[in-house]
This record gives C-alpha cells, structure tokens and sequence, in this order.
C-alpha cells in the first residue's frame, strides 16, 4: 500500500503555474503544459493556451522528440543486463553491414562514436520515412565526422543505429520492443508511435509576427528510436519516477544509475553540460538535473530530474520554437525545491543485528601522509572516505563480496580499498591503489612506503 501524494502548497502552485503562463506568453507558442513529480508520483500540472477557456491538461499528447533517446536507452541497457550484450562490444558484432561497425554501442548512447548529427539532406524531420527506407540512407556516404571515442558530437543517426540493434538482438520491431519492455510494465498507457487524440497539434509562429502555419508530422520510420514519440506530462512524470529509482520491472536502480553518470566530456564552453548514456545531465541552480530536451517541427519538449531533492518537472509545447524548454523545466524543479524543501529521513540507529564489529575497528579518522580523511560507515557495509579539511578527495565505496570496496565516483572510480592486516590480525593501514592510509600520521611503526625518518617529528 503507497502512501498518498502530499499536494504542494498553494503558494507553491501560484508560482508553478506563474512560470507556466510566462513561458506561452513570452515563448509565442499556442499552448503549454507543465507537470511537477515528487515522492514518486505526480503532484501538480498546469497549462496555458491561447484558445479562451480551452487549456490542455496533463493528458494531452504532444511530441517529445529526442526524449525518444532515453526511451531507446533503456531498450539497450535491459539488453546488456540480459547478457545478450555488453556495452564496450562493436556494433559490427551484433549489427553487421553498416560500415561504422567499429563504433561501440557505449559510444552510441554517449554521443562519441564519431558519426554526424544528421543524416543526409533532405532534412529528416520534415520529410517522409520512405526517403530513407535503408540504413544505408540514414548514414550516407561519409556518415563519420570525428574520430571514434574523441569528442562529444550529438547524433541523430547514432540513436537510429540503437533501434536497429535492438531489432537485430531481440528479434522484433523497435515500436515492439518499446511497447512490451517499458510503456506496459511503467503503465505509460499515453506514450505512442502515432499521436492518439487527445493531443495537440503542431504549429511553426512566425519570428516577426503574430501568426501561425500548421507543420506537418512525418512518421519517422528508421529514424523513429530518435525522435518518434508522442506522450503527454503525466506519463512522462511516470518515466522521470522511473528514472530517479529504477523499477526491476523495467532497470534495477544500479542501471539506471549508470544511465546518469557522465559518459562523455562536455563539449568546449559547456562545462555546465554533459551526456551519460542516453541521458543528457545539466548543473543549474546549484542542482544537477538529469533528463532529455526533445524537438521536432511544432513541438518542444523537457523533462529534468534532480536526484537530491526528488522533484521532477515536464514542460510541452507545440511550437517549433520559442519557449526556453530547459530553462522553464529547471525553473519548475527550483520553485518547488526551494519553497518546500525535502524533509531528510529522521536519523535511525541500525539495529543491534546489523552491527559489524569488525568494520566499525575500521571507522574514524586516518591519514595518508599529513593529510586527515575520515571513514564513515554507511548503508550495505559502503563506506564513504572524506577529507576532514573538508579540501581533497572525497569517494563512496561499495562493499566486494570477496572483502574490501570499490570505489564509485570521483578520483577513486573503480579503484579497490581493503584493509590490510598484520599477523596478529590487527588493522595495519589501508591500501587503496596504492595509497596507504595509516591511523597516525607517519608513525615509525607504520608500513609507510619509503619509510619514516629515525630521529621522527622535530621542531625547529
């Protein structure tokens, strides 16, 4: 049984929907829709439209262009977690012919597996599936730009490579897969290939004046794992639920993690910016949100999430351009964060059972030459190793079913920290690639490399 939805303050919803009406009115779009997810559901949404008295609501349709990709994503990562294969194997070994085979299906989901952004002209967007009826047609004759694994460069091409690899490995359509994998198992009964009424219409408003041409929608075809879907902001506040935790349904929390580590550098000047694997991540506010932007011809799309505050934000709009999507996605994340901020869980001893003599020896502080980091025992046997300046290295550490940890993030990535012991089986330092950290700062007894001078510490 789940807890109820705690409803945002009124104040809370004012300055929500405030955002929204000055989006559609500053943006020039004919409608927008924007939605708000916290403590795993959705809690708010509102709209704006220029039609008196006929707003969209949260289950209006429109289309989320490459928001596509994470979706497309996931397909592939439940595909690696299968076993069926791994993410550094080269396309060539599961979808072979392409000519870019080299390329590896992690630098397909980062965006550094050389290829062009687009495919050849005519523009992709705008015209019908049946100009490129082969993948040969999306790639073209010169489909690589830069080398393999150097640069970040966005690819719409890349993403529709995936969708054929997850054709190729399962055995069926994309639209299939996509149906069947996620959209039943996270109840996204609203997310389709083809628009399903009610949704909203798209429309380019002409940059000098106050009128409006309806745009065509085009079935993508191949090009469809990049950009094809349509939702509405309630089910995509599902999918940023998803996100944020994971559902073994679908990826297991550990997956979907990986989705949002950094894969790849950002690009120079964009060092507030980066991509991890199908999911693009952006540091605003003091706050590093994770998600897509998405557009298409008549439409605009976003979805950030931001794990430390478990506020999610959906913003729609169906004009080709004008609203400041990312901006006004993140400005709803940061209305609620800060006028209702997340009470922490309150503090819990663990139990009596739990508790693990031989670990706890381990907690406190230690010191890699001069320099102070203090163990912390936390969830699971992790640990956390922190400089006590509060300037250094700080990494969390996942405990080895053999003994020891291994590192999760920052310097220490994939490194291994264990105890080292003497033969009376007393903690002598800790070894973590290499560095030793000891209980006293060069103490004579301590196995410190190179050794401690004799004559030890000296004033002047």
């Amino acid at each position: 049984m789940t807890s109820p939805l705690e409803a945002l303050l009124p104040s809370t919803e004012r300055a929500l929907l405030h955002r929204v009406a000055v989006a559609q009115s500053e943006g020039r779009t004919p409608s927008f829709v924007g939605a708000v997810a916290r403590d795993g559901g959705m809690v708010w949404s509102g709209a704006r439209s220029c039609v008196d008295g006929h707003d969209p609501d949260a289950d209006t349709q429109y289309r989320i262009g490459s928001l596509t990709k994470v979706f497309t994503a996931v397909l592939v990562m439940r595909l690696r977690d299968e076993g069926l294969l791994d993410l550094n194997d080269p396309l060539e070994k599961h979808l072979p012919g392409t000519g870019v085979g080299e390329t590896t299906i992690a630098q397909l989901l980062a965006h550094t597996g050389g290829l062009a952004a687009e495919s050849p002209a005519p523009w992709w967007e705008r015209t019908p599936a049946a100009v490129r009826p082969k993948l040969a047609d999306v790639l073209g004759e010169e489909p690589m730009l830069h080398p393999v694994g150097r640069h970040f460069h966005y690819s719409n091409p890349g993403y529709t490579l995936l969708g054929s690899l997850v054709e190729a490995v399962r055995g069926v359509f994309w639209e299939e897969a996509l149906r069947g994998e996620i959209l039943e198992p996270l109840g996204l009964t609203r997310t389709s290939v083809q628009p399903v009424a009610p949704h909203a219409g798209g429309w380019a408003v002409h940059p000098w004046a106050d009128v409006m041409l309806p745009e065509p929608s085009e079935d993508l075809g191949l090009m469809a794992p990049a950009g094809q879907l349509w939702s509405t902001a309630e089910d995509l506040c599902r999918f940023a639920v998803f996100l944020a935790r994971g559902d073994d349904r679908v990826l297991g929390a550990a997956s979907v993690e990986e989705m949002r580590t950094p894969a790849s550098a950002p690009g120079a000047g964009d060092w507030e910016g980066g991509y991890g694997l199908g999911v693009q991540l952006l540091r605003k506010d003091g706050r590093t949100l994770i998600g897509h932007t998405g557009s298409l011809p008549g439409f605009v799309a976003c979805l950030w999430v931001c794990i430390e505050d478990d506020v999610a934000a959906v913003t729609l709009a169906n004009a080709t351009s004008g609203p400041l999507m990312t901006s006004v996605a993140a400005d709803l994340v940061r209305i609620v964060a800060e006028a209702e901020p997340r009470f922490p869980e309150p503090w819990r001893p663990v139990p009596e059972a739990e508790v693990d003599r031989e670990l706890l020896e381990l907690a406190g502080p230690w010191y890699w030459g001069t320099y102070a980091f203090g163990l912390r025992l936390g969830a699971d046997r992790g640990v956390t190793l922190e400089p006590l300046s509060g300037v250094g290295r700080r990494a969390t550490f996942r405990a080895l079913p053999e003994g020891g940890w291994i590192g999760l993030n920052g310097y220490y990535l994939g490194e291994t920290l264990r105890p080292v012991r003497r033969p009376d089986g007393s903690v002598s330092h800790l070894d973590l690639g290499s560095f030793v950290f000891t209980r006293e700062p060069y103490e004579q007894s301590d196995a410190v490399p190179g050794g401690v001078d004799e004559a030890g510490w000296r004033g002047l």
